[in-house]
C-alpha cells in the first residue's frame, strides 16, 4: 500500500493553544483525509530524539520507503536538532538519517519553515556568544534543508526573501478548521462590537493603538464595543495606567479559550488584527486570522504585506493603516460592506484556505497529481 509520511522533529503537543503548536495537529488530521481519499497509508514519525530513531527503525525494517509517496515535514522556533529536552539531543543522527535515506529513494520532501525572526535584531533576545552561536545553527539548518528538500513551504510569500534554502518555495499559510460557519444574521449590531483576541503586552501588536481608536470613535457617544481575550497572567501583570485605560464601558475584558472563545465570537461581529507595520508583521500570517475566519467573522486589519493579500482575496473584511485615525475610519467603513464580507466568508474562505486545502496544496506541490 502506498503511503505519505509525516516527519516531525518535535514532540506533538497533546492540547495546542499556540499558532505553532496548532499547525502540526491540523496539518496531521489534513493529510489523514488526504490518505483517506487517495486510498494510501499515513506513518507519522514525531517525538524526541530516541523515539523517532524507534519509529524510523521500524519503517526501514518494513521497507515502507519503496511505497512512500513523499514526506511532510515541519521546523520549530529552534533548529530541529535542539528540540529534545534540555535542547541537548540524545540521538544528533536521526534527522540526517531520515533525510539522507529519503533523498537517496527519491522521495520528495516539503518542510514548513516557521520563522525566521532570528535574523531580526531588534526580535532576537539573545546576545553576545550565545547569539552568534545560536545564529550559526540556524544557518547550519538552512543550509541542511537546502541540501535535502524539494519545497520549502512558507507562511507567505513576502517571507521568501528572508529566507536562504536552495529550494522552492511556495506559500501555505495557516487555514481553517472544516466546520460549518456559524453566521445566524448578516446585520451589524448598533453598536457594533468588535473582538480583539491575542497578546496585550507588546505595544508590536497593536492592542494601545486600537484603544485610543474606540476612545476617539466613542468621544460623542457609544458606537462601538470592543471585547478583549487575552492570557489573565497577562492582564495580572500590567502597569495600573494600563489597567486603566483598559477600564471603559465599551471596553470588556476577558479571559476564555476553547469552547468559551467560540461563544463570544458569536456574540460579535467582527474581529480585528492591529498589528504595528514592520519588515517582519509584513510577511508574518498570524493564525488568528484563520481563526477569526473560521468563526464567520469580518476582519479589521492594518496592511501588514501578507495579511492585507489574504484578506483582500475574499475580501474578506477591511484594511486600514497601523494608527488609530485609520482604525476609527475602518470601523466607520465597515457597516456598509459587513453583508458582503460575510457572504464572502461563507462562499469562498473554507473552500480555498480549509487545513484540509493546505494538505492538497502541499501534496500537488510535491508529487503533481500523482499518486
Amino acid at each position: 500500500m502506498k503511503n505519505i509520511l509525516i516527519y516531525y522533529p518535535f514532540t506533538i503537543a497533546t492540547n495546542p493553544k499556540s499558532g505553532s503548536a496548532i499547525r502540526p495537529v491540523e496539518m496531521i488530521k489534513a493529510f489523514e483525509l488526504y490518505a483517506q481519499k487517495h486510498d494510501l497509508e499515513i506513518i507519522i514519525i514525531s517525538g524526541n530524539t530516541t523515539e523517532r530513531r524507534l519509529l524510523w527503525n521500524k519503517v526501514l525494517q518494513e521497507r515502507k520507503l519503496e511505497q512512500t509517496l513523499f514526506c511532510y515535514s515541519e521546523n520549530q522556533t529552534i533548529p530541529l536538532w535542539l528540540t529534545d529536552a534540555g535542547h541537548i539531543p540524545k540521538d544528533w543522527k536521526i534527522d540526517k538519517d531520515v533525510f539522507k535515506t529519503l533523498k537517496k529513494h527519491d522521495i520528495p520532501v516539503g518542510v514548513f519553515y516557521r520563522d525566521v525572526y532570528w535574523k531580526f535584531d531588534e526580535l532576537y533576545s539573545l546576545k553576545g556568544l550565545k547569539k552568534f552561536i545560536m545564529q550559526s545553527i540556524y544557518k547550519l539548518e538552512e543550509k541542511f534543508y537546502g541540501k535535502y528538500v524539494h519545497t520549502v513551504f512558507l507562511p507567505s510569500d513576502a517571507m521568501g526573501k528572508y529566507v536562504n534554502i536552495n529550494a522552492t518555495r511556495m506559500a501555505l499559510p495557516p487555514g481553517g478548521r472544516f466546520t460549518e460557519i456559524k453566521s445566524s444574521t448578516n446585520e451589524i449590531q448598533n453598536p457594533f462590537k468588535g473582538i480583539y483576541v491575542g497578546g496585550i503586552n507588546n505595544d508590536d501588536y497593536g492592542l494601545p493603538t486600537l484603544v485610543d481608536a474606540y476612545d476617539a470613535l466613542n468621544n460623542s457617544g457609544i458606537q462601538g464595543k470592543l471585547v478583549i481575550v487575552c492570557r489573565e497572567d497577562e492582564f495580572n501583570d500590567l502597569p495600573r495606567a494600563d489597567k486603566d485605560k483598559l477600564n471603559k464601558s465599551y471596553i470588556e475584558v476577558k479571559h476564555v479559550s476553547g469552547a468559551e472563545l467560540q461563544k463570544v465570537y458569536e456574540e460579535v461581529d467582527f474581529a480585528f488584527i492591529p498589528r504595528k507595520r514592520s519588515v517582519y508583521n509584513d510577511f508574518a500570517v498570524p493564525i488568528k486570522m484563520v481563526e477569526y475566519l473560521t468563526a464567520g467573522l469580518p476582519i479589521i486589519a492594518t496592511n501588514c504585506s501578507a495579511q492585507e493579500d489574504f484578506i483582500a482575496s475574499g475580501p474578506y473584511g477591511v484594511l486600514t493603516g497601523d494608527d488609530a485615525e485609520s482604525l476609527v475610519e475602518g470601523m466607520q467603513a465597515i457597516p456598509s460592506h459587513f453583508a458582503e464580507y460575510k457572504q464572502n466568508i461563507q462562499r469562498t474562505f473554507l473552500q480555498k484556505h480549509a487545513w484540509n486545502e493546505r494538505a492538497e496544496q502541499a501534496a500537488h506541490a510535491l508529487i503533481g497529481g500523482n499518486q
